[in-house]
């Protein structure tokens, strides 16, 4: 067929997605190139994206979907045990991949970790390894970073991975809205193109995470698991309950900070942060030391790694590797920021933390785009506070938007004081 007899036969698809009838493998291809290759549109892509957030997909469909995706872009190809890990998002300051790749790095693992910048909130793990080093890289270049270090932390986005997903995320990004589906076959995609098979998918639950109610986190593991089997992946799919971010800081220098300060093991460390990272890490070691035929005890050896500061030296090595600086430390990187510091204005306790409004106030401040913007969290739900106490530092680098994120913080508050 001609270009020009693809497009419209890709119209027809969505046409046919539209009326809710089920696609076959032939009909998701065309449609998948054709959103590839940026020759649909936006807005016919928008009605694609509509109608599978409508009705969703059959099994069959979303496992058609995600094969065309990685079929119509580039793969690299890793050979034995290759490790990933991904986060299906909606809690901002909880950088756990920057912590679980050198962990398990230093198990002896290769783990080629392509990574999103923001697409709903304040920082993406790229734009916060951005901070710290390269992210941009040829597959080539992938290939021999990870060949040479065991693992990297890059950019996915140019790299022509799964591009129509690239082209959907896009078309997305101004609702701030994934549908399920689209996040499942998305993330898996990626994992396949580059020869991922042993995987942890990080799924927080909560009143403002992408996910809410567990009964929908059961049917979205079931649904991750049946794709995994389909592409011979091990997968384990944590679904934990989540009120607030990990971490401290929000944004992408902020967070790099916490990262470091875990991997350093310093005494004010975000300890959630780091016993969600060693939770995680601790999942995939485990299935990747049983495939190799190994009884090692995952939980023990995560810990040791991290506390004996291999974590650490690991993580330079990549950074050195992306062509960052090898002996970094937190101490080195300097916010490039205005700081407003803001106190309670009630005593009571933090009832809720609420992540809407917290990812609004950072992008106000300027994150991702200006690494040195976001905010830092000095209090965490359920503690006490009295009134004049401080809560929450800004980080912007103009006053205008200081004292924009500060009215709006006024009408919605990132804390439930009570």
């Amino acid at each position: 067929m001609n270009d020009k007899t693809n497009l419209l036969h890709a119209i027809d698809v969505i046409k046919k997605k539209l009326r809710g009838r089920q696609l076959n493998y032939k009909e998701i291809y065309t449609l998948m190139d054709e959103i590839a290759g940026e020759r649909l549109g936006d807005v016919l892509t928008a009605y694609f994206v509509a109608a599978g957030f409508k009705d969703g997909f059959t099994p069959e469909e979303l496992y058609f979907l995600t094969k065309a995706m990685v079929e119509t872009g580039t793969v690299i190809d890793f050979k034995g045990i290759v490790a990933d890990k991904h986060s299906m998002g909606g809690v901002a300051g909880t950088r756990s991949t920057m912590i679980v790749v050198p962990i398990v790095t230093a198990a002896g693992f290769i783990m080629p970790k392509t990574s999103s910048r923001a697409i709903t909130s304040p920082a993406g793990t790229a734009d916060v390894m951005e901070v710290l080093a390269k992210v941009n890289f040829t597959p080539e270049q992938i290939k021999k970073i990870v060949t040479d270090v065991g693992g990297c932390i890059v950019w996915g986005g140019h790299l022509g991975i799964a591009p129509a997903d690239d082209v959907i995320i896009r078309v997305e990004e101004p609702l701030s809205f994934e549908s399920f589906d689209k996040i499942i076959m998305s993330i898996m995609a990626k994992k396949i193109a580059v020869s991922a098979n042993h995987l942890v998918i990080d799924m927080p639950v909560g009143k403002t995470m992408k996910v809410k109610y567990e009964k929908d986190a059961e049917k979205i593991r079931k649904k991750f698991e049946d794709i995994a089997k389909r592409f011979d992946i091990t997968v384990d799919v944590d679904i934990n309950n989540t009120h607030e971010p990990a971490g401290d800081g929000i944004g992408p220098v902020l967070e790099a900070i916490d990262v470091l300060k875990v991997l350093e093991q310093t005494d004010d460390r975000p300890k959630e942060l780091e016993k969600r990272s060693l939770r995680l890490a601790t999942k995939l070691l485990k299935m990747c030391y049983k495939t190799k035929g190994e009884k090692i005890d995952a939980e023990i050896e995560a810990k040791k790694i991290l506390e004996s500061g291999r974590a650490l030296e690991q993580f330079r090595k990549i950074i050195k590797a992306q062509y960052g600086d090898p002996d970094i430390s937190y101490k080195k990187i300097k916010i490039k920021a205005i700081k407003k510091l803001i106190k309670a204005s009630e005593s009571g306790t933090i009832r809720s933390v609420n992540n809407f409004n917290l990812n609004s106030i950072a992008k106000i401040l300027g994150a991702p785009s200006e690494k040195s913007a976001g905010l830092k969290l000095l209090k965490r739900r359920s503690d006490s506070i009295s009134i004049n106490e401080p809560l929450i530092e800004l980080y912007a680098t103009n006053s205008y938007q200081l004292t924009e994120a500060e009215d709006t913080l006024n009408n919605f508050p990132i804390f439930d004081i009570q």
